[in-house]
């Protein structure tokens, strides 16, 4: 299969009909910078002494270009999304950003390493021999879904945070503290179900540092798409969409006196 499907997927997207003006393919700019950024840092990384496998530091890099695919075709669909309720709205942010995600992944890495290890973890069994194997499919799998939902958490939290305003650069904030909230609790979470997974007691640092990155990572992902929002109003209406936030009002200048009204002098 071709490593190109994702961007064909895009491209498919953008034949939507909410989707049909030039402004829509700017979308370009952000996978483009994301695929660019990630392809120089695997170069500049291949020199040195990473401890990883041979190949699998390019594997590992394919993921926040996923994560881009994923929010590049939330973007587009956002006018769909931007209809329903809130909660809705985080389940079809969740199932369009795992969908593409998955599927980027699995197409750009290759079929066999993507979706194999990620169908043998709904195998207890499976998932025992393929991690006896060397295969390590859960690795691959945590970082490349997980986002999805909390993404999808982060969007509702900074929504409610911002009560139907919407702030250009308050909303980055706003977007930055509801992502490391939402790690923080994974990070807790995972800690809390580790001792059932595992035999030895594992303390919070560990999990505590991985939601530090993993935060620092997916804000660097979507870092691109915000200043598109910004740039652009076509897109910056997507993302008022799925905030569910509307502009705030500006104040009427020179309103017309009604007419029945008297005017007065001093």
């Amino acid at each position: 299969m071709s490593p190109s499907l994702p961007w064909l997927a895009i491209l498919a997207l953008l034949a939507l009909k909410p989707n049909r003006g030039w402004s829509a393919w700017w979308i370009w700019l952000p996978l483009a910078c994301l695929a660019a950024g990630c392809h120089c840092l695997e170069l500049a990384l291949r020199s040195s002494d990473t401890g990883l496998p041979e190949g699998m530091l390019g594997v590992f890099l394919e993921v926040p270009v996923a994560w881009g695919f994923g929010l590049a075709a939330l973007w587009l669909l956002a006018s769909y999304l931007g209809d329903c309720g809130r909660f809705r709205t985080f389940l079809g942010s969740v199932a369009v950003l795992a969908a593409f995600m998955v599927f980027s992944f699995a197409a750009r890495v290759g079929w066999g390493l993507g979706v194999e290890p990620i169908m043998s973890l709904l195998n207890p069994r499976g998932c025992a021999a393929t991690a006896s194997a060397g295969v390590m499919g859960l690795p691959l799998l945590v970082p490349l879904v997980l986002p999805a939902p909390v993404f999808a958490a982060a969007l509702a939290l900074c929504g409610l945070a911002c009560r139907g305003r919407y702030r250009p650069f308050g909303q980055w904030l706003w977007l930055f503290m509801s992502l490391l909230a939402a790690w923080i609790a994974v990070s807790a979470l995972l800690y809390l179900l580790c001792p059932i997974g595992l035999l030895g007691s594992v303390g919070y640092g560990p999990f505590l540092g991985i939601g530090l990155f993993m935060m620092a990572v997916t804000f660097a992902t979507l870092l691109p798409f915000l200043i598109l929002s910004a740039a652009s109003r076509f897109f910056r209406e997507r993302l008022k969409a799925l905030l569910h936030v509307k502009p705030e009002a500006a104040p009427a200048l020179g309103a017309a006196p009604s007419l029945g009204a008297v005017p007065q002098c001093n």
